[in-house]
């Protein structure tokens, strides 16, 4: 875990390095306010304190249920003070979900929201004016970072990092990210999620100006890009798709003179998307990953690449990667298998809380399908398990379904993705019901608001009396996905939703 023999530099006092470089330089701005570096740094200490005075301590957790804004980040900075781990959930759970990841997590301090288990928590707009400012004394935390996920089975799950909370771990790969010294970084998703909270705290560490959205909107990113001078811009499929719709226009106006890297992840992105997107931003500044969140591996691609290899996600930059048959042995170009991951070296990358990585031979899987072509670039196919991907969000179907068995009217359900060319996948619930769907919708949509989050809710249902498990009792998502691709069987009832 991160460099035990070498330098050692803690998180904080990399921060507070920079602050005594530039004070006067911006560090963090969202919706209410901009923060200097000097003024980051002593809000951070003085929450730290707070932290402290309510029980953190070196190798405890805290979780940070706070909407996109400043205070996310200070909680994340505050924690690495105390050689704490971050742990950032959605400030908007259901009370269900929340208790589950809080249970698991077993956090010293919950930010933003009151878990409800008697545990310290501190309310987003706590008040630490009056402690002190002054530093704290450098300490290194076990780990930098330790997002949350759901998982195949439908129980959350904790992604305990491996690099410990030192400059010289967590920017180990910001050259390869693009993540620069010193430029301009724009927030464009909910810090929650891994991807958004990894690349923003690293770049709060490069000394970048770090713009946080609330809430992504298509052209007011534009508009913040040109405000800003944004250099370094992250996107998901989902936001390209919707700001490639804005009218001509409007892109035609946009001042994109200062961007020089655009990175996405979080998805497969159709090849119309990637190829209208990079007619627009250029296909030097645009930057394709695929990894996972536990980090085995990485394939990275450019899009000067890409337009040689349409579709592909890149060569493997950093571990290793194969694809195997269902035997186990390797595939030769071409042919679609699993894809299985090993890190560089010994050390390990992750940990779980909560679940048991899927392991063969020191290799792992994320479930992830695909080829490889004879020159060694990856291209992914559909996924080994049924999760789908809304927006860039993982959706796991058996927590959907575990929520609907709960109600009453419910015999059985199948939850499943449908294609949809804004969010990628919207989820679809077919339900086999003791009364009519018309008669039950309204109190199963009220019921499953109370339990899932809301992009995990179905958009539609389906009320069906056709066998939803094959003879050996396993769900056949894949068939009923397949049968209704084209068009809907039954009669679907749609709502519209926020993502």
């Amino acid at each position: 875990m991160g460099d035990r023999g070498g330098v050692r530099t803690s998180l904080g006092e990399t921060l507070r390095r920079l602050a005594e470089e530039a004070p006067d330089a911006p560090a963090v701005t969202d919706d209410d306010t901009t923060l200097t570096r000097a003024e980051f740094e002593d809000r951070t200490n003085r929450l730290a304190r707070a932290f402290a005075a309510r029980g953190v301590t070196a190798g405890s957790m805290v979780s940070i249920a706070v909407a996109n804004r400043a205070r996310h980040l200070e909680s994340s900075v505050a924690a690495w003070k105390l050689g704490a781990v971050p742990q950032p959930v959605s400030h908007k759970l259901p009370a269900g979900e929340l208790e589950a990841i809080v249970a698991l997590a077993d956090p010293a301090l919950v930010v933003g929201v009151d878990p409800g288990d008697g545990r310290p928590w501190l309310p987003v707009d706590h008040d630490v004016s009056e402690a002190s400012a002054e530093p704290l004394p450098p300490v290194v935390g076990p780990s930098w970072k330790a997002p949350t996920s759901g998982g195949s089975t439908g129980r959350p799950k904790i992604i305990v990092a491996g690099q410990e909370a030192t400059a010289e771990a967590v920017l180990a790969r910001a050259p390869s990210l693009r993540i620069d010294r010193d430029g301009v970084f724009l927030v464009t998703a909910p810090l929650y999620h891994n991807a958004p909270f990894m690349f923003s705290l690293m770049a709060l560490l490069q000394g970048q100006h770090v713009v946080i959205m609330s809430r992504f909107d298509a052209a007011g990113t534009l508009d913040m890009i040109a405000r800003h001078g944004v250099t370094w811009l992250y996107v998901v499929p989902t936001m390209m798709g919707r700001m490639l719709r804005l009218p001509d226009e409007v892109r035609a106006a946009a001042d994109l003179t200062s961007i020089r890297t655009v990175l996405h992840v979080g998805a497969p992105c159709p090849v119309h998307v990637k190829r209208a997107w990079l007619e627009w931003f250029g296909p030097e500044t645009t930057v394709e990953l695929y990894a996972g969140t536990e980090s085995q591996a990485a394939a990275m691609i450019d899009g000067v690449e890409w337009l040689s290899r349409p579709g592909s996600v890149g060569r493997v930059q950093r571990g290793s990667m194969q694809v195997w048959g269902p035997d186990g042995a390797p595939l030769p170009p071409g042919e679609v298998g699993e894809i299985w991951m090993r890190p560089d070296g010994d050390a390990p990358t992750y940990r779980y809380l909560g679940a048991e990585a899927r392991t063969k031979d020191g290799w792992e899987s994320l479930g992830d399908m695909g080829h490889f072509d004879a020159d060694g670039y990856l291209y992914l196919a559909d996924r080994r398990s049924d999760m789908i991907l809304v927006g860039g969000a993982n959706v796991y179907p058996a927590e959907v379904e575990a929520a609907l068995s709960e109600h009453s009217a419910v015999t059985s359900s199948a939850v499943i993705g449908l294609p949809d060319d804004d969010l990628g996948n919207t989820v679809h619930a077919i339900v086999q019901l003791a009364r009519p769907l018309a008669d039950v919708e309204d109190d199963l949509r009220a019921h499953l608001a109370t339990r899932l989050a809301r992009y995990k809710q179905p958009r539609t249902y389906e009320q069906t009396d056709e066998p939803l498990r094959d003879d050996a009792g396993k769900m056949r998502r894949s068939a009923l996905r397949a049968a209704r691709v084209g068009g809907l069987r039954g009669e679907p009832r749609t709502t519209t939703m926020n993502p």
